[in-house]
């Protein structure tokens, strides 16, 4: 789906000085240097800035012997290696075109994404890809309604005011429940983040649609656990509480809703001496390139994290030089179950 529109000029330091009533100078000193200005004057400035969501540009303000063309990326978490991926696909696509990549991290925090945002724009960044740290993306449309070229990364499929590229984690989590059912697997963990954060519900709400597909009780099938960050550790923890559950809710397989999760979940399983996938079977979701080198290599959703980042850093390139009249676009692509060890044991017996 695509929809068309204008962005408008962003508000210079002129603008705010005529609208204050103040010398551009004098907004200058109240960027700059606020204890130079007198209280009054700096809150009218101030309340002219917050007005017209004038956000300085801080390359102006160094010494001009060149210029770079510079696109930033902020994601959600740069210890996970489906992130690094996608900027590498990224960096591949602009280096070319003579762009320098600005990374960033998140960490699923919308305070630290509000403030990497401010640095992007501070400093000329020519676009920015956001993977937004919450189902929200308001911040995000707010940057791009001041004049920055945006592109989402991991966008809902109803985002149609801004341009993104994705996955389908709905059929993801779809795919991985399917492939537990058909085992015979009829109690299954999932080990998922934050409800607000866009693949973590998309990847639950595909577990939940093949459950009842299947015509099961995803309230009695299913043996939720939510960790607050998609880490390793939090992987451990979660599988460890799993693990505590007596034999009538105890899941035969589990399923995480990314890697790291799941290697956390693997961790626990052999501290606790249980057989993978005898006794348990695990899914993981991004196939990192790690996988396959474990002791029991994990079965795992994969997503195409270097075309993610190329075509992503694409189309805000092909953006960036259109202008006004944009075409937003929703690339959406299809993800792919990969069989390894994890769950490549006999199939679990039907407790109904």
């Amino acid at each position: 789906m695509t929809t068309s529109g204008d962005r408008p000029r962003r508000p210079s330091i002129t603008d705010v000085a005529r609208r204050a009533g103040v010398s551009v100078g004098t907004v200058s000193n109240v960027l700059n240097r606020p204890d130079h200005v007198a209280s009054s004057t700096r809150d009218r400035v101030q309340a002219v800035i917050e007005d017209l969501g004038f956000v300085r540009n801080a390359s102006a303000r160094q010494l001009r012997v060149g210029s770079a063309n510079m696109l930033g990326v902020l994601v959600l978490d740069l210890a996970n290696p489906f992130f690094t991926g996608i900027a590498r696909g990224v960096e591949d696509r602009i280096a070319p075109e003579d762009y320098t990549l600005v990374l960033s991290s998140s960490d699923a925090d919308t305070e630290r994404e509000a403030r990497y945002l401010r640095l992007h724009e501070e400093h000329g960044v020519q676009g920015i890809l956001v993977s937004p740290a919450r189902a929200s993306i308001d911040q995000v449309l707010a940057v791009r309604d001041r004049g920055m070229q945006v592109v989402l990364l991991d966008a809902s499929a109803d985002v149609t005011e801004i341009s993104s590229v994705g996955v389908d984690d709905v059929r993801g989590g779809a795919l991985a429940t399917e492939h537990l059912l058909a085992l015979g697997h009829r109690r299954i963990g999932l080990v998922n983040g934050p409800g607000d954060v866009r693949p973590c519900a998309d990847r639950r709400a595909g577990t939940v649609a093949a459950l009842t597909a299947a015509g099961l009780d995803p309230g009695k099938v299913l043996a939720e656990v939510t960790v607050p960050a998609m880490t390793a550790d939090a992987g451990d923890a979660a599988m460890t509480e799993l693990l505590a559950l007596g034999p009538a809710r105890r899941p035969t397989a589990t399923f995480c809703t990314n890697d790291l999760l799941a290697l956390g979940a693997l961790r626990a399983l052999r501290r606790a001496g249980v057989a993978v996938p005898e006794q348990m079977a695990v899914v993981g979701y991004d196939d990192i390139p790690v996988l396959g080198l474990l002791p029991v290599p994990l079965t795992s959703v994969r997503q195409p994290t270097h075309t993610l980042g190329w075509t992503a850093a694409d189309l805000l390139l092909r953006e960036a030089a259109a202008g006004r009249g944009v075409e937003h676009q929703r690339v959406l692509f299809q993800p792919e179950l990969v069989v390894r060890a994890s769950t490549a044991g006999a199939a679990a017996p039907d407790p109904r």
